[in-house]
């Protein structure tokens, strides 16, 4: 979800709107949603609909009834317009900050020493979760998916690794700073201390491990699989190979390092000056359209780089196409507008749910982040955790300092478990168009969350177990 999320829960009036709520109305509330993720999920798999659902102009039109469905029945219940401002800057913000990193990456062609042989793929994702606390999660897949696919197409059996590289590369690896994800960005506006997510080295280290070395071992089964002439083709390609690493499209990861400064100056610098003279609503709202304005015209940088006929160049050899962005943006206009009501009812309930324990906070959060945008959903959980460790005022901060545990549970929830689905992520959904636009049939929603339940929920556990009990 977008790194300009700073969507405040909604007004008191508006929670009690939803806490007068009936079971029926709460049903009713979401429904919108409810439609939207089954489209998502059982219309790819049913032959009479898939090619209607399969047509991008299909896709818009049933994300835009589900998004006014969500948006007018959050305004019918709580007469928030507010909310709703607050909502589609989110939304515009959110794509122009994925277009921008789409963009630019597209202009970025990354070559050299390296191959599907299994033991440079786990490399390639151990560095992807590296540089996700730096670039984001969305700024590192968008970087890095296009070399993975390149290095691996000669591999017949390779949807494993853009799978992995899902896991890693595009969540539980921006962990430990507030760049990498969301939520921890959003955290840290709302006075968590920057450098404190580093303190999560141990949960991040711990499920890097374990992904990675589960990643090896399979992808080494798979490539033994493989048939012999693929193998020498992959070790052929590693020796001939003219230098170790070759990046083309200087000027766009200067425009790459200008996203990167626009989202970090945001949080240190712009917004607080705004707070200062605006008060914080106004401020928030400001701040995203000045990030909006930001991308756009990073965005148009880049384009006009396109335009130009060495500039160009790396985006042929890309195979560059506003297909996958296209797809994501009618998407996510639908689950933006639908999750509204299920948000409100979310943040209006919240403080009645029996969450005491760290493990509760972990899967609670890590649960509804798989399908909700994580940055409200941690910023709901936080808060409420702060309420029950007594914190200073509710503060972030203070919870911090005064149940760390806690808030390291949410943390981990928000961030880790948005691998679970395709929707958990901004870049999920990114990456499985970029991957099905280079010829690649990607796993259905259910399927992928096959892998997601075969993967990652044992893996959960043992973080529960040793972390959070």
């Amino acid at each position: 979800m977008p790194l300009a999320a700073l969507t405040p829960p909604a007004g008191d009036l508006g929670l009690e709107a939803f806490r007068r709520l009936g079971p029926w109305s709460s049903a009713l509330g979401f429904a919108p949603f409810s439609l939207l993720l089954a489209a998502i999920a059982v219309l790819p798999l049913v032959p009479k609909v898939a090619g209607w659902w399969g047509r991008l102009p299909n896709k818009w039109a049933l994300a835009l009834l589900c998004s006014v469905a969500g948006a007018g029945f959050h305004y019918t219940v709580a007469g928030d317009p507010a909310r709703l401002l607050d909502t589609l800057l989110d939304y515009l913000a959110f794509i122009a900050l994925l277009s921008s990193l789409y963009v630019v990456s597209g202009g970025i062609h990354i070559s050299g020493a390296f191959s599907g042989l299994p033991w440079l793929n786990t490399v390639f994702l151990a560095l992807g979760g590296v540089l996700a606390n730096v670039m984001g999660t969305t700024g590192a897949s968008m970087v890095l998916i296009r070399p993975l696919l390149h290095a691996n197409r000669r591999r017949r059996h390779k949807v494993h690794v853009v799978v992995f590289f899902i896991f890693v590369v595009s969540n539980t690896g921006g962990l430990l700073t507030p760049l990498g994800d969301p939520p921890l960005y959003l955290g840290f506006l709302k006075g968590v201390p920057f450098a404190w997510t580093l303190g999560l080295l141990p949960q991040w280290a711990l499920l890097q491990g374990l992904l990675l070395t589960i990643f090896h071992f399979l992808d080494e089964i798979v490539f033994h699989r493989e048939e012999l002439e693929v193998k020498h083709a992959l070790v052929e390609d590693l020796r001939q190979a003219e230098r170790p690493l070759h990046v083309q499209g200087k000027a766009n990861v200067g425009l790459l390092l200008g996203i990167l400064a626009v989202v970090v100056g945001a949080g240190h610098w712009l917004l607080p000056a705004l707070q200062a003279r605006w008060g914080e609503a106004n401020a928030a709202l400001l701040g995203k359209a000045v990030q909006i304005l930001a991308f756009g015209g990073i965005t148009g940088l880049a384009l006009w780089l396109k335009a130009s006929p060495a500039g160009g160049v790396p985006f042929r050899r890309n195979h560059f196409s506003f297909e996958p962005l296209e797809e994501v943006a009618a998407v996510f206009l639908g689950i933006f507008g639908a999750m509204l009501p299920a948000l409100g009812l979310l943040q209006a309930r919240a403080a009645g749910l029996p969450l005491h324990s760290p493990w509760q906070f972990f899967w609670m959060t890590g649960v509804l982040s798989s399908f909700l945008d994580n940055a409200p959903t941690y910023l709901t959980f936080a808060s409420l955790a702060a309420v029950k460790a007594d914190a200073a005022g509710g503060s972030l901060g203070a919870l911090a300092h005064a149940s760390p545990v806690l808030l390291k549970a949410v943390a981990c929830g928000a961030v880790f478990m948005g691998a679970n689905t395709y929707i958990g992520n901004g870049p999920n959904f990114m990456v499985k168009a970029i991957a099905e636009r280079s010829g690649l049939e990607m796993p259905s929603f259910l399927a992928y969350v096959g892998w997601s339940s075969a993967v990652l929920l044992p893996l959960f556990l043992v973080e529960t177990l040793v972390f959070f009990r």
